[in-house]
């Protein structure tokens, strides 16, 4: 008996990318140059395409409110997906063709304190890299590093830096502590909504998902594991 074919999303989830991975602002980036070329060892065929907008035909689309958005297609095997991807700043701040000013959150002293930040107008050294960004996230769809966008689709929190300090740390240390996931509040009622459009997950993945944002307690996971068996 012939051993079946894999499929390309099986062939390319099976590459293992982690020491290929970097971590900038609490995102994780894989190199483009990277993806490609192992894509194109696998299948030579492979091709991508940037989608233009059909009105200016620039490489990205823009709205003054919105800000700048790039997309790109990858075709393999007679497969053609499609992703996009807006273009941010370094605090993961929608960029605009002008510099525009927001307020942000920091803790000082035990207060929350307001501060204003400026978001630099965008050129195109930022639509470039972020075309190429969109280019790996595209490949993602495909199985190579799908597992590093995992927890994209998880409601936002603010994370909550701890104020312990440890002895002699060193200059690149940092404590920090991700927010407790509680019954009862706004952010559990955010993980029950997705939980019931993520009921494919494993139980294991879906808590791998949540730690990389939340303190999950052993209550917490059994509850979840409640919710899971009831809605399965």
């Amino acid at each position: 008996m012939s051993e079946k074919k894999k499929s390309v999303f099986e062939t390319l989830s099976a590459i293992n990318v982690n020491d290929k991975v970097e971590k900038k602002n609490g995102l994780t980036y894989l190199s483009w140059a990277w993806a490609w070329g192992e894509v194109k060892k696998v299948y030579p065929s492979a091709s991508y395409r940037i989608i233009r907008d059909p009105n200016t035909g620039e490489i990205y689309t823009y709205s003054k409110t919105l800000g700048y958005m790039v997309m790109t297609e990858v075709e393999i095997e007679g497969e053609a997906l499609e992703m996009w991807l807006p273009v941010m700043d370094g605090a993961n701040k929608p960029m605009k063709s002008e510099p525009y000013t927001y307020q942000s959150t920091k803790w000082e002293s035990g207060r929350k304190i307001l501060i204003d930040k400026t978001v630099d107008a965008a050129d195109m050294f930022d639509i470039n890299k972020t075309l190429m960004r969109c280019l790996t996230k595209n490949l993602a769809m495909f199985g190579l590093g799908h597992y590093i966008f995992a927890g994209e689709d998880l409601p936002e929190v603010d994370p909550v830096v701890s104020a312990t300090v440890k002895a002699a740390p060193s200059v690149k240390e940092e404590a920090q502590v991700n927010k407790q996931l509680k019954k009862g509040t706004e952010d559990w009622d955010k993980v029950v909504k997705w939980l019931g459009e993520n009921k494919s997950k494993s139980i294991d993945d879906i808590e791998k998902i949540l730690k990389q944002r939340f303190t999950v307690t052993p209550a917490a996971l059994k509850e979840i594991k409640t919710i899971l068996d009831t809605n399965g």
